[in-house]
């Protein structure tokens, strides 16, 4: 179905040189004609656009306007599609809607009101054109399928566009991802995903590299199909993704009037790639990714023939997450060897495409949902293409047949949105399934879980009650290709559209939410870090460092938000983070004073206290800064890992002045929550550029050496980290010029 070949080739015949070949790619012409320097190792990349959602944007604005923003520099949209349930947390999700049209009016922006458009279909629609790059702070900002590099980051890396400054990254692995044959029937763009995923994520066979679609293959996707399978590429921890464009996808633009926007895109001859997956479309199967990540792939067939060990399975997997506090009873929900589940979401980015939904209401008319338990939500993308179903008579469909057609919202996606039964087994297309995602409270008692399907094997499931099945097991007629349309009127009518017309004099709309952020205090001499967390999972996600869901109300207010870092994973985090910070505002009492001692501490003036949290791969999923502004903000100082799951996650670290240290794979970290690491001299080490520094661990009265590593940190990155943060070191050039 799938093979890899880390194997180094050219295409086609061989090019003059590795560094010609990789230009001859299309994410390297891509990446050349964005690069404002002039080393095709080190990328300094200034993007064609910005988005950011409603979680996101008012931290970034009140970032860059504390670093001295006058107007947005290129055209920056503020989308309200997570943070549109305004019951949560009283007035403060509408205060921010107020805010982000404030500040687009003041600052040149574009403000899309709230269930207009999720962030990523309305760049779809009105932002995406061939050749072009786009940045955005969610991470699933994916547009390859139009020919168009999305990359997702943390909002410090928009406050850097917003400012001037540019997107500084070495020249990305590529790997070439050659299609062949065509889907079988009942099979969607979420099965090859998660078949993807499932391939290459454990592995980290494309971590951080650029992925390029291309092959006969693609000519027989529609274009839903493959927007469908390109937004999932985040999920395979790759840095973006570029699809070979065709007359479907020139198609596409004419339909949403804006045919200059499309030129052809395909692979050069000789473009070199670091590697290849061979994915035959045909040999596909419909799949279910198990609780708790993506790649916990399967095909429905596999699961079905296995239902005991692999709900087992799952079971054990969520007692080690939730450290025995609550049990998932998985093995209780077969029923005569059938799998019952309790819910099915199609929403969003991914699931609420136009084809998605429409071939599931073909395939729900061949049986009935009933009238138990079971139920199914359905979220279009947009309003345009809300508008689509309604006039093409798929949401009346829909409608009779027992779904709740909801707004335009990404909730489902991170947990504010139609969240299941205690013990509930939710099945959704949609990006993500990582605890909590489905909005439970482990820590409160609460589990409930979500598998990732495709959007016709849920409808499927639907047909039959909630019983898992297959699309391929249902006898059904896909619907008739319709002709697209799209009507932008809504857009027209009600999106504000500011770029090019900033209007300074308008005063900013501060809800009693928004606060500014916390002083942030420069990077002393020497530093002795005590462990406030210590998690050995294999992969610690941002959802577990800060919660999504209800928590993403308070992503405006600092100090408040940080009080749920960790809640779900070491509810006991944030109070051991403050205990610490307090010890190190004033001289050392008498304890800390010994331990000084210990550990060979001299120069106590010129040496801070801070907190520090240890995981072995923490930062997998969500670009959220605030995984790593919330630490910062309880006095976190670094962080020590074997290796970051994403390049996003580590460079939020650095945005916020946390030394991001690192052990390598092979490395070990026998140390616990109270032990204390001595690292002298990390001033000058981070301003000379070490690779590493020596440090000592006081660990029950004994005394250890060990090694932290500091690899490929920048110039600008050494200056951001000496100078405490991002901001600090806006304020502080700021003062230079």
């Amino acid at each position: 179905m799938i093979t890899l070949s880390n194997k180094p080739f050219y295409l086609g015949a061989e090019a003059p040189s590795e560094a010609e070949g990789r230009r001859r790619t299309m994410s390297g012409a891509i990446l050349a004609a964005h690069n404002t320097g002039d080393d095709d190792r080190l990328l300094r990349l200034k993007f064609d656009s910005l988005i950011s959602h409603d979680i996101t944007y008012v931290g970034i604005i009140q970032t860059a306007r504390g670093s001295g923003l006058e107007r947005f520099p290129v055209p920056y949209v503020m989308t309200n599609c997570h943070n549109s349930l305004c019951a949560v947390g009283g007035t403060i999700n509408a205060d921010d809607h107020a805010f982000g049209l404030s500040a687009a009016k003041k600052y040149g922006g574009i403000f899309v009101p709230a269930s207009f458009a999720v962030i990523h279909q309305y760049a779809r629609e009105e932002l995406a054109g061939c050749g072009r790059m786009i940045l955005g702070s969610d991470s699933h900002t994916r547009y390859g399928a139009l020919g168009t590099m999305g990359v997702g980051e943390g909002g410090p890396e928009i406050v850097k566009q917003l400012l001037g400054a540019t997107y500084d990254i070495a020249s990305p692995r590529t790997v070439l991802v050659w299609l062949t044959g065509r889907p079988r029937r009942g099979v969607g763009p979420q099965d090859v995903a998660v078949a993807l995923c499932g391939a290459v994520y454990k592995n980290g066979f494309v971590k951080n590299s650029v992925l390029e679609f291309a092959g006969p293959g693609v000519a027989g996707l529609p274009m839903d199909y493959r927007i469908g399978i390109d937004v999932m590429t985040t999920e395979t921890a790759c840095l973006s993704s570029i699809w070979q464009t065709d007359s479907l996808t020139e198609e596409f633009y004419a339909v949403h009037k804006r045919p200059g926007d499309f030129k052809r895109l395909e692979p050069a001859e000789g473009a070199y790639y670091d590697g290849r997956i061979d994915i035959d479309l045909s040999t596909v199967e419909p799949m279910i990714a198990m609780p708790f990540h993506p790649s916990e792939a399967y095909t429905i067939r596999e699961f079905k023939e296995n239902l005991t060990d692999i709900l087992r399975k799952t079971e054990l997997l969520a007692e080690e997450k939730f450290g025995g506090k609550v049990k998932l009873d998985l093995l209780g929900k077969v029923e005569n060897g059938d799998f019952r589940v309790d819910q099915g979401v199609i929403a969003g980015c991914s699931g609420g495409m136009y084809d998605n939904i429409a071939e599931a209401a073909a395939i729900m008319e061949t049986g009935s949902i009933g009238s138990g338990s079971f139920g199914l939500s359905v979220y279009p993308p947009s309003l345009p293409v809300a508008m689509e179903l309604m006039e093409n008579g798929v949401t009346r469909r829909l409608t009779a047949l027992g779904a709740v057609m909801k707004p335009c919202f990404c909730g489902p996606c991170f947990g504010a949105g139609d969240v299941p039964v205690s013990g509930g087994f939710s099945i959704r297309h949609c990006t993500r399934n990582f605890p909590n995602r489905e909005g439970s409270k482990p820590a409160e008692g609460q589990i409930s879980c979500v598998a990732l399907m495709d959007a016709r094997s849920i409808a499927a499931t639907a047909s039959r009650g909630g019983i898992l099945t297959g699309a391929d097991e249902i006898d059904y007629t896909p619907p008739a290709a319709a002709e697209r349309r799209y009507d932008r009127e809504p857009y027209e009518r009600r999106v504000y559209n500011g770029f090019g017309d900033p209007h300074p004099e308008t005063e900013l709309k501060l809800g009693p939410n928004i606060t500014e952020w916390p002083k942030i205090p420069a990077l002393t001499e020497n530093i002795v870090l005590e462990l406030a967390s210590v998690l050995r999972d294999s992969v610690t996600t941002t959802d577990e460092l800060i919660p999504s869901g209800d928590t993403s109300s308070y992503r405006s207010n600092p100090v408040k938000l940080a009080s749920f870092a960790l809640s779900r994973r070491d509810p006991g985090y944030v109070a051991r983070a403050r205990a610490i910070a307090q010890r190190g505002e004033g001289a050392p009492d008498g304890e800390l004073l010994k331990a000084y001692r210990a550990l060979g501490v001299e120069d106590i003036e010129h040496t801070s206290f801070a907190s520090a949290i240890f995981a072995n791969r923490p930062g997998d999923g969500s670009a959220r800064e605030q995984a790593a502004s919330c630490q910062r903000v309880l006095g976190g100082g670094a962080n020590i890992c074997l290796e970051y799951a994403t390049k996003r996650y580590r460079s939020n670290c650095i945005n916020w002045g946390i030394l991001p240290f690192n052990l390598g794979e092979e490395g070990s970290f026998p140390y616990e929550v109270g032990d204390l690491i001595y690292v002298p001299g990390i001033r000058d080490a981070v301003a000379s550029g070490a690779r590493q520094v020596r440090a000592r661990v006081l660990s029950g009265g004994r005394v250890d050496e060990i090694t932290l590593k500091l690899p490929e940190l920048t110039q600008k990155e050494r200056e951001i980290i000496l100078t405490g943060c991002l901001m600090n070191w806006y304020a502080a050039n700021r003062k230079k010029g």
